[in-house]
């Protein structure tokens, strides 16, 4: 996607008529004299923003955390918009299971506590997608049970100051693709089937965030890069991390009027109006806040530690984030927004 020069469109104007242009006062107009305020440079016009209120300007790619494609609406600068910390939410069990809608255990509202569903140990594999066996392995909770309401009141506090309602499965919302469009089989050059012992350990990640035993995940709040999220213990190569959910929509409906959250590509379909993109602005999970690479330098590449994999279950396309290497307790997620088609303009990721 492509960010065009935008239009204030709440700024106020000291000039009660219109303005007399000539060829003279075109060339020298405020327009062309606008710098970023952070670089103060005036190069790549297209990409410079104006704040609404006190009309500075700055790159999309110059701000932090930095924006994809212009906003849609009035956007502020950080000294305008007072930029904060988002308040926390809650450590609180009850509001946390209402908030997740945990199912609750038959003798109490306490949060299971049990994490003896998880399989015995798999061999381990490199993650190469080609290779007809390879078995993914299930997350391995915190034990202690008040990590994870930290952890979870840490994701609620990330998607509350987004205004992003918390879904672990895909959405189907009218006005956009509904489900019937979802079917792996129009992908383009085929689709990956997942194999049924992986089918069942997805599940079991499922079922486990269901009882609130969530992935051992922190979000954590950068003011450089915005939100992120770190590993809460050590995770395994070839886990499941998450699945990447969201509304999903056609391809055509969000290509030019996007606001900058990261669509995720869930169908290259042969026919490019069948494609399908996964849009996490409205509803989401913890997968809206992992961060992308800078595909475009090697210190970006260096940093992935996520595979983004798209397969076929049970006929419909579906996107896993898992490990592609031992991620230590810590370390900050990322993966590569580009993993198929390379066109997310990354070149300015930090």
């Amino acid at each position: 996607m492509v960010a065009v020069r935008r239009k204030r469109t709440q700024a106020s104007s000291p000039r009660s008529e219109p303005p007399q242009y000539t060829a003279e006062a075109d060339s020298d107009s405020d327009m062309d004299n606008t710098v970023c305020e952070e670089c103060s440079s005036g190069k790549q016009p297209a990409k410079l923003l104006l704040c609404d209120k006190c009309d500075k300007g700055f790159h999309l790619f110059c701000l932090r955390p930095i924006l994809v494609s212009v906003p849609k609406g009035s956007w502020f600068c950080p000294s305008c918009s007072k930029h904060q910390i988002p308040k926390s939410f809650p450590l609180v069990q009850t509001k946390i299971i209402d908030f997740f809608r945990i199912k609750r255990s038959p003798d109490s509202s306490q949060i299971s506590t049990s994490s003896d569903s998880i399989g015995k140990k798999r061999k381990r594999t490199s993650l190469v997608m080609s290779k007809k066996k390879r078995k993914l392995l299930p997350y391995i909770p915190t034990n202690d049970p008040q990590r994870r309401l930290e952890q979870m009141a840490s994701l609620a506090t990330a998607l509350r100051a987004s205004n992003t309602k918390f879904s672990n499965k895909l959405t189907y919302v009218s006005g956009k693709a509904p489900r019937s469009a979802n079917k792996a089989l129009l992908e383009k050059e085929g689709m990956q089937v997942l194999s049924k012992e992986d089918v069942e350990t997805l599940a079991l990640c499922k079922n486990m965030m269901y009882r609130g035993e969530c992935p051992p995940l922190m979000v954590v709040f950068d003011p450089y890069e915005g939100f992120a999220v770190e590993a809460d213990r050590f995770i395994k190569d070839l886990t499941i991390i998450t699945e990447y959910v969201g509304d999903v929509d056609y391809l055509r409906n969000r290509e030019d009027n996007y606001d900058g959250d990261s669509m995720m590509t869930l169908l290259h379909a042969s026919d490019p109006l069948n494609s399908l993109v996964i849009c996490p602005d409205k509803h989401s999970n913890i997968a809206r806040f992992i961060s992308g690479i800078n595909n475009h330098s090697p210190e970006g590449r260096k940093k992935q530690n996520l595979k983004c994999v798209r397969f076929n279950i049970n006929g419909e396309a579906r996107v896993l984030l898992v490990a592609n290497r031992n991620i230590c307790k810590g370390e900050r997620l990322y993966y590569d927004y580009n993993g198929y088609e390379h066109e997310y303009p990354t070149e300015h990721f930090v």
